[in-house]
């Protein structure tokens, strides 16, 4: 049982860096289109990409935490710091009007149901957040 144990340690060994740095792009890939989407969380891919960098680009992790854009979604999270009030009015505002058109053009009530439970949650969510004091 330890022959396929220490094979598979090495292999993953090799293996990893890149995966993690595969991993990590997709996250901040997913986290970047979450800035302009509502209902795509940004903070939490974004988190998710810096922990896959830290594993596998101490280079890719480095710019991630200090890039100019990406870089304070992180900082203000790990420092419990709170959201934005800008953002949070965008985020609102952008959510409400992406899932009043969903509303408006889908003709299934459950689904019309859903739609507005997720935006009225992600609203709640938002505003009992921390609001970030510039």
């Amino acid at each position: 049982m330890k022959a396929p144990e220490k094979w598979i340690n090495k292999v993953g060994k090799h293996l990893s860096r890149p995966v993690w740095n595969i991993a990590g792009s997709a996250f901040v890939l997913l986290g970047i289109i979450g800035i302009f989407v509502p209902l795509l969380p940004t903070t939490i891919f974004l988190l998710l990409g810096a922990a896959c960098y830290n594993k596998g680009s101490q280079r890719f992790h480095h710019w991630l935490v200090n890039n100019r854009v990406l870089g304070p979604y992180i900082a203000n999270f790990k420092k419990d710091n709170g959201i934005p009030l800008q953002a949070k009015i965008k985020a609102i505002v952008f959510l409400w009007i992406t899932i009043g058109i969903s509303i408006y053009f889908v003709n299934i009530i459950h689904v019309r149901i859903i739609l507005l439970l997720v935006a009225i949650g992600v609203s709640i969510y938002l505003l009992t957040r921390k609001t970030l004091k510039s």
